[in-house]
């Protein structure tokens, strides 16, 4: 929208939260709160019109939104939120236009929430319109006062109101849009004549009305939209909402989610059509899901992607790796740091992948540790197959070459290359290089004792 300036008051610590980290660095539905504001922002204003006010952790907040190229201001001693607003004073009065303020503690507003309210303001003769709603149970939050026109008269605190103004049910969002030029001439206005002695936006309703100008309502019917955090229920009923969103959306967008209600999608995660999420799944972070996927039951895909038809077994961890078209992986399986397995490949159970890449067509079917390797096309590790990639005081790699056959219970002392083609013995210990296409055996060599066991248990029964 034109000429949209927008402040977000992101300074505060939440001491309800009972947390030594900012209120707004929570997270509900796999962002932070300041993220989910920032992105409705984002859609309304360019960056550049936007000024996040930051304050408790600055730095940290200002880092988690940084990517989107909005504009911050400091609040040094955290004195109210007409104090914040005064804080970007400099960096958004020469911009000129509408001011929209919204709360950092407030994910659930949509964009289109944000355009009605501009539009509200701009279709009207007021200096301001304020978001209400109405409430069952308003008691944690300021009273809408209507004057006789409609119009809103006064913004009470519940502590400061009369038992009247308490059975008021229409309660203030703290969102807000002003005319630009009229806020910044009267926000100077705003005192401290409160038991809190900090300088309340509330106050402007009453000296806008002062100077013969209308502060508009805009009510809500939808009051979820609305929610704002101060405690640790609050995030976990806004994150419930948030999840509940994210996984609709993704049905809608032709994915099949089974028993919805129990599966786990962040909002950064992107899943192709046609694939199916099995109970309890969950998946996080900037995950990237193709089509045609089957994630099993009670598995967990984190900072990670996955090409088109992909299958992933119950109960298997995948995280910041990639797999590639056609593989499976699973069940209790565990991939991390930037493992990648290849098309067509098949990982198994209780087989585990460091900084590891299994070639096309390779298997790794049981109870394997490959760290900081790399395995070839067509390769077999054997069940029970270790890489020993750390000697210590630093990881080394090992290399399999394709076609290459691991016998169980082999262990692979890296720094060490398995040529393309060659065997290894089960139960061997490997510290030398194996030429391609030869055998490399690493065991002690058997003896048997004959009639050992006979005689023994002839002496035990003695």
């Amino acid at each position: 929208m034109d000429n949209i300036t927008i402040v977000v008051l992101a300074a505060g610590l939440g001491t309800r939260m009972k947390s030594r980290k900012a209120k707004v660095l929570h997270q509900a539905g796999g962002l932070t709160l300041i993220e989910h504001v920032a992105a409705a922002a984002a859609a309304v204003a360019p960056p550049e019109r936007i000024a996040v006010v930051v304050g408790h952790q600055a730095e940290l907040v200002e880092a988690a939104v940084a990517g989107r190229g909005v504009r911050f201001a400091l609040q040094r001693d955290q004195r109210g939120t007409g104090h914040a607003v005064v804080a970007c004073r400099e960096l958004l009065e020469p911009m000129g236009g509408d001011v929209v303020i919204l709360l950092g503690d407030c994910p659930l507003l949509s964009p289109a929430t944000i355009e009605s309210l501009v539009a509200a303001q701009r279709g009207s003769s007021a200096a301001a319109t304020v978001i209400t709603t109405v409430l069952e149970d308003p008691s944690a939050y300021g009273r809408i006062v209507r004057a006789p026109d409609g119009s809103v008269a006064a913004i009470v605190e519940h502590k400061a109101a009369t038992p009247a103004q308490r059975a008021i049910r229409e309660i203030n969002s703290g969102i807000y849009c002003f005319r630009g030029d009229l806020l910044w001439r009267h926000l100077d206005e705003i005192g401290t004549d409160n038991p809190a002695r900090e300088y309340y936006l509330t106050d402007i309703v009453e000296i806008l009305r002062r100077h013969g100008h209308r502060v508009a309502p805009l009510l809500i019917e939808d009051s979820s939209e609305l929610l704002g955090i101060n405690t640790r229920a609050e995030l976990a009923q806004v994150d419930s909402i948030l999840r509940a969103r994210k996984v609709r959306q993704v049905m809608l967008d032709g994915v099949t989610v089974e028993k919805p209600e129990t599966v786990t999608i962040d909002a950064g995660v992107e899943i192709g059509c046609d694939t199916v999420i099995e109970p309890f799944a969950r998946i996080l972070g900037r995950s990237a899901i193709g089509e045609d996927c089957r994630i099993g039951a009670c598995s967990i895909v984190r900072d990670s992607e996955l090409a088109g038809g992909v299958e992933i077994l119950p109960f298997t961890s995948i995280d910041s790796s990639r797999v590639d078209r056609g593989a499976r992986v699973g069940p209790f399986a565990r991939l991390r740091q930037n493992a990648r397995v290849k098309g067509g490949a098949r990982v198994g159970n209780f087989v585990e992948m460091k900084n590891a890449e299994l070639g096309e067509g390779a298997k790794s079917q049981h109870l394997a540790y490959l760290g900081d390797a790399t395995i070839g096309d067509r390769a077999n590790v054997g069940a029970g197959t270790i890489t020993c990639n750390y000697d210590g005081a630093r990881k080394h790699r090992t290399t399999i070459g394709p076609g290459a056959f691991i016998g169980s219970n082999s262990t692979l002392v890296a720094p060490i290359e398995i040529g393309e083609g060659s065997y290894v013995a089960a139960g061997s210990v490997i510290t030398d290089p194996v030429p391609a296409d030869a055998l490399a055996l690493g065991r002690g060599r058997q003896v048997n004792k004959e009639g050992w066991a006979k005689k023994r248990r002839e002496t035990r029964a003695k």
